[in-house]
């Protein structure tokens, strides 16, 4: 039987565990239910999209290049967006920045991201790969409240990214806005991809990159499924992802969230899926007690490391007994373009190095740097050194700022 828990933190209060980005579009932005500062160097940060072969988006696919066309959002909101798009400013749905850099295979036209979103490029391979990210503007909001004077002045062409009222609201302003759902696809890492780049294509008119990362993701997920799908039931490692954890409060990932998906697509079970209609859950060490979890996943969406359950670092919570740490298998989400625990141009890798890291034995061949540095390359190319590789699966504390 299921239980249901006084901790349960509903979906309304996503904000509270800094996801706000991903935005319900059915609902204001506050609702949010749907979320090493280095140049690149030699030749990679010369690759342009011809010579990557990714984000070669047509000129003006949509004819004249001074008229507009007709976009549904993810609202249902018909938005009347130009057909040449100079500026975008992407606002409070966090993933979007990296999504559409790599969708674009370039940052060039990104005038505005959320800081949240600025944090993930400083400390990750967004702002190596792309590093003209790093000169986008963030100022002109805070939380998920956009300053629409500070907006004005960057003179967006189109603003990608909010929750239906705050889009609205823009629009109301004279700047195209576009709203984004995280919630709208059951929380599957895949799909909601492949909407993100459905209302991306009606926007640019089409990208090589996010092609090929669907059907990598595609060809991976199927790969995977058919190594674990014969794993009995009583064998499957029970993990919690941790989506959230400080001295203020431990959040895990419920079954009604993006760790419920990354689990399902190894045949792990999450131990937070016990919780009845869970999104993300406020849980206490006597809950982690009673679930035992074999293995625990951090995500980039805290600072929290490994080693800070190994050592009990954290307020007065004793780890010692739990079976992950013992083992000696707790381990943090790689942070690639963006924080992996969301859906994007990284997930091939991410469900890779997911079934490493649960089932070794299932996966011994699998070497996750030569996988990423060969991902990376032909998808961006960009050749990762080594120090870029240990930035992705071993991330800094600081990916996390802002949250």
């Amino acid at each position: 039987m299921k239980k249901k828990f006084l901790s349960l933190i509903l979906v309304a209060a996503f904000a509270m565990c800094a996801f706000a980005g991903c935005s319900d579009t059915n609902s204001d932005e506050s609702s949010a239910a749907s979320q090493v500062t280095t140049s690149a160097q030699g030749a990679n940060s010369d690759a342009s999209a011809d010579e990557s072969g990714n984000g070669e988006v047509a000129e003006n696919p949509f004819g004249d290049p001074n008229g507009t066309h007709t976009v549904i959002d993810h609202a249902g909101d018909e938005v009347e967006v130009p057909n040449t798009i100079n500026r975008i400013v992407v606002g409070s749905f966090y993933p979007l920045a990296s999504v559409i850099t790599e969708y674009l295979g370039s940052a060039d036209k990104i005038v505005g991201i959320h800081p949240v979103s600025m944090s993930a490029a400083e400390n990750g391979l967004l702002g190596q790969i792309y590093p003209e990210i790093l000169n986008a503007e963030t100022g002109f909001i805070s939380g998920d409240e956009v300053n629409i004077e500070e907006l004005m002045m960057l003179q967006p062409d189109i603003v990608i990214g909010v929750g239906a009222e705050q889009a609205r609201a823009i629009r109301e302003a004279g700047i195209p806005a576009v709203a984004t759902s995280a919630s709208d696809w059951n929380y599957d890492i895949i799909v909601t991809y492949e909407n993100w780049v459905d209302l991306l294509d009606q926007i640019f008119g089409g990208s090589e990159f996010a092609q090929k990362a669907m059907e990598k993701s595609d060809a991976v997920y199927a790969d995977i499924q058919a190594k674990t799908k014969d794993i009995p039931e009583a064998d499957r490692a029970r993990v919690l992802v941790l989506f959230k954890y400080s001295d203020a409060a431990m959040v895990a990932s419920g079954e009604n969230f993006f760790g419920q998906w990354w689990c399902e697509s190894v045949n792990a079970y999450n131990v937070a899926s016990e919780v009845e209609d869970g999104s993300i859950l406020k849980i206490s060490m006597e809950q982690v007690y009673e679930w035992n979890p074999d293995i625990i996943i951090i995500t980039n969406f805290c600072g929290t490391q490994p080693e800070d359950l190994y050592n009990n670092a954290i307020g007065n919570d004793d780890w010692s007994t739990v079976s992950a740490v013992q083992n000696q298998r707790v381990y943090k989400m790689p942070l690639g373009l963006y924080r992996s625990y969301t859906p994007g141009g990284d997930s091939p890798v991410t469900m890779q190095w997911m079934a490493s890291v649960i089932y070794p034995e299932l996966f011994p061949d699998t070497d996750i740097r030569s996988i990423a540095k060969e991902y990376y390359k032909e998808m961006c190319g960009y050749d990762l050194s080594e120090d870029q590789l240990d930035m992705m699966f071993f991330p800094s504390r600081d990916a996390a700022n802002g949250l």
